[in-house]
């Protein structure tokens, strides 16, 4: 997914334009996006209000990281790395934008299984970038950093929005097998094994929420178990990052492979 930085600067704001636009629509049509999820509700629906304490931090970070990217200038993308990571990211978080404003467009109309393939693609996209083409963040550089934030919590809220959609689509009223409840520690637990703090926090974002919604709407035993998974997933975060930092500093920063 190759780009040259000035086609990045105007692909990346357009595409968060219009899902920020798709927000809006979310939340000011009728049926808005809260009326169609308590329509809904599985085993894996979370407490819409952390949905909307995430969303605000995230914009903000969003809009550093594009005017850091409207401000990059052309000649330094060759001898900085951390601009061509940022470069490299715009591709799928662009795509990502989109698929979440098609998403919401299709929420609101509740065909939950359509709105799943749009979640499904940019989770899957966000999780593919930030396991197998971002390099270590570089602790000296702003651009790494928030290239780090922002593509971490898309991911981070992409596992949330496809459990959330998932079960939603083909599970409304039910309550979650043996199956599930083991599969959804396994799963938090590789990849909090493997994740900074950006992502793990995330994870453990997720979980809360998760927690949280699950014992509003009555699933005491759920929630009980999903808070034990909440406290292992912060504990394989913890040790994983003190046992071993994943950042490095600019003259240490590796080149990607």
């Amino acid at each position: 997914m190759g780009i040259s930085l000035s086609a990045a600067r105007y692909l990346a704001p357009g595409a968060f334009l219009v899902d920020f636009a798709a927000q809006l629509y979310g939340l000011l049509s009728s049926p808005n996006m809260k009326d169609v999820h308590d329509a809904n509700i599985s085993f894996f629906s979370p407490l819409p209000l952390f949905i909307a304490c995430f969303f605000f931090p995230q914009q903000i970070f969003q809009a550093a990281w594009l005017w850091r990217l409207w401000k990059a200038k052309p000649e330094n993308v060759e001898e900085d790395r951390s601009l061509r990571q940022m470069i490299d990211y715009v591709p799928y978080y662009a795509v990502g934008n989109l698929c979440i404003a098609a998403w919401m467009v299709v929420w609101n109309q509740s065909d939950l299984k359509t709105a799943n393939a749009f979640v499904t693609v940019n989770s899957c996209l966000q999780l593919y970038y930030v396991f197998t083409r971002l390099g270590p963040m570089d602790l000296g550089s702003w651009t790494s950093i928030l290239t780090h934030v922002v593509s971490k919590m898309f991911a981070g809220i992409g596992v949330l929005d496809l459990l959330h959609n998932s079960s939603a689509a083909y599970a409304v009223g039910q309550a979650p097998s043996t199956a599930v409840k083991v599969l959804t520690g396994l799963e938090f637990g590789a990849l909090a094994s493997v994740s900074d703090w950006v992502f793990g926090g995330c994870l453990a974002y997720d979980l809360v929420a998760l927690m949280v919604g699950q014992r509003v709407y009555g699933n005491v035993v759920w929630s009980n178990l999903l808070g034990a998974y909440v406290s292992a997933v912060a504990g394989l975060v913890v040790a994983r990052n003190c046992l071993r930092p994943p950042y490095v500093r600019r003259d240490e920063y590796q080149a990607l492979h």
